[in-house]
């Protein structure tokens, strides 16, 4: 079948010729170009994890060094997370004004600032300063390298690329706790201050790769460049075609933009927002806030305090034990960033909540019923590594992809300022109220309470949360019009 028997030419010596003629079938080739830009992109967060976490370790030091007290200790390790909340919120305006690429370069010098002035504190409140310096660059990075990532993407990669801005925020987790481990033997007033000293040279660096990679075409349709846009989508996407049709729907999203100003912006966003722009910033914002209310920087920050509770007393192997919780971390990044786009976001999501919830309730109970015992050292940290393992397959680096995937373009920098904003503000309340809360109903009480937080999440992603994986940017809308 398939085969017709013709009377000239190869059929006369008895020639099957196939009815239409079969090209070869190439299989797509994905676009290693729009993955360099968006690791450049992302790799600015790789400071956001590694100042946030150095903390965790630090202050082990910086309290017998400095004298602080468990309130300051509470305060220097989350104030970021409120400092940041301005330059959150401004990352939207600057990623409008300035572009992408220019405001990932102002975060770098702001970190690199940052990082400098925590080396050469001597007191709580240069300290204090030296976090908001810091906070400055992180809420720029935050904010755009995710905006970046997935406006670079390709469709058949985006999940890919837009996760990795949680791989480096993990990777500089793990690397601000190998630091902690290494520089531990370092004199007291020493130690410390170089593994903040660590955090300057990378910020000059990242921001000279930067400038070699291309502006978001989104932004240069936006203002006007479509002959730049154009070239740069033809070095970002798969094929031509492909190409042709991005560009197509950011002009079609342009036109029907006709208040594309600032204020225009935020008017839709909460004056006179249409049914579906209210649907997508609520879950947008609910689910940047599920994220940190499972207690993820609780664990991030206090690890020590965790493993010590547990009956681990030497400092050196709590150290050690947090090194081997950011590897098991980092790895499991892995997971969501390459299964991603083939399972799509919505079963990594409601898998990873419920992971969430099984292994703080393992937590709680090890906590509860056999601190400072020998069985309680043994369950505690597998305890622990269950739990970053389950927020990193899903949770962890699905939020923000999930919340740059559903924002339509012209809400997508201010969309994302304020679900990041409720990001770090649901961080900072839990982050700077750890100690108060585990000395006033218990540490294992602290994560039962997390762990009732991830089943909510579990509901609200299968509630709420329809699966976008391989759609077009500009038609994700649709499934939020109903």
């Amino acid at each position: 079948m398939g085969t017709t028997e013709q009377h000239h030419g190869a059929a006369d010596v008895g020639i099957a010729v196939p009815l239409l003629p079969s090209a070869p079938v190439e299989p797509l080739r994905r676009n290693v170009f729009a993955f360099v830009c968006a690791t450049l992109a992302s790799m600015t967060t790789i400071l956001m994890g590694y100042n946030l976490a150095l903390m965790s370790g630090a202050e082990l030091f910086m309290r017998e060094d400095l004298g602080l007290t468990d309130e300051q200790v509470e305060v220097l390790s989350g104030s970021m997370n409120l400092f940041m909340l301005g330059s959150i919120l401004a990352a939207g305006w600057a990623a409008d004004a300035m572009g992408r690429r220019g405001t990932i370069v102002l975060a770098n010098a702001f970190l690199m600032a940052g990082a400098l002035a925590m080396s050469l504190g001597g007191s709580y409140a240069s300290l204090l300063a030296a976090r908001f310096v810091t906070s400055v660059g992180v809420g720029f990075a935050v904010v755009v390298a995710p905006v970046y990532a997935a406006e670079i993407a390709p469709a058949s990669s985006r999940g890919l690329l837009s996760s990795l801005v949680d791989f480096f925020i993990t990777a500089g987790i793990l690397l601000s706790y190998v630091s902690n481990y290494a520089l531990a033997g370092l004199p007291l007033g020493l130690g410390w201050r170089v593994m903040f000293a660590l955090g300057v040279p990378p910020p000059l660096l990242l921001a000279v790769g930067v400038f070699a990679m291309p502006e978001s075409p989104r932004w240069l349709a936006m203002r006007g460049r479509d002959a730049e846009a154009c070239a740069v989508l033809e070095r970002t996407s798969d094929t031509p075609a492909e190409a042709h049709h991005r560009l197509n729907e950011i002009r079609r999203a342009l036109a029907a933009d006709v208040d594309g100003d600032a204020a225009g912006v935020w008017r839709e966003l909460f004056l006179s927002p249409s049914p579906a722009v209210r649907r997508i910033v609520t879950n947008v914002l609910v689910l940047y806030s599920f994220q940190q209310a499972s207690g993820i920087d609780a664990i991030v920050l206090y690890s020590p305090l965790v493993f010590k509770k547990a009956g681990i007393s030497s400092n050196t192997t709590v150290l050690g034990a947090t090194v081997a919780m950011g590897v098991v971390k980092t790895l499991s990044i892995f997971v969501a960033t390459f299964l991603s786009d083939r399972l799509g976001r919505r079963p990594l999501l409601l898998a990873s909540a419920a992971g969430i919830a099984a292994s703080l309730a393992a937590l709680g109970v090890t906590l509860l019923a056999s601190e400072g015992t020998v069985a309680g050292e043994a369950a505690c940290v597998p305890s622990v590594v269950a739990f970053v393992t389950a927020f990193s397959i899903g949770l962890g680096p699905l939020a923000p992809t999930y919340a740059a995937e559903i924002l339509p373009l012209r809400l997508r920098a201010q969309g994302m300022s304020l679900g990041i904003a409720a990001n770090r503000l649901t961080c900072g309340v839990l982050s700077m109220t750890f100690i108060s809360l585990a000395n006033s109903i218990t540490m294992a009480g602290c994560f039962f309470l997390y762990g009732s937080t991830a089943v909510a999440a579990w509901a609200f992603v299968y509630v709420r949360l329809p699966e976008t994986k391989g759609r077009n940017l500009e038609d994700i809308g649709v499934l939020f019009s109903k």
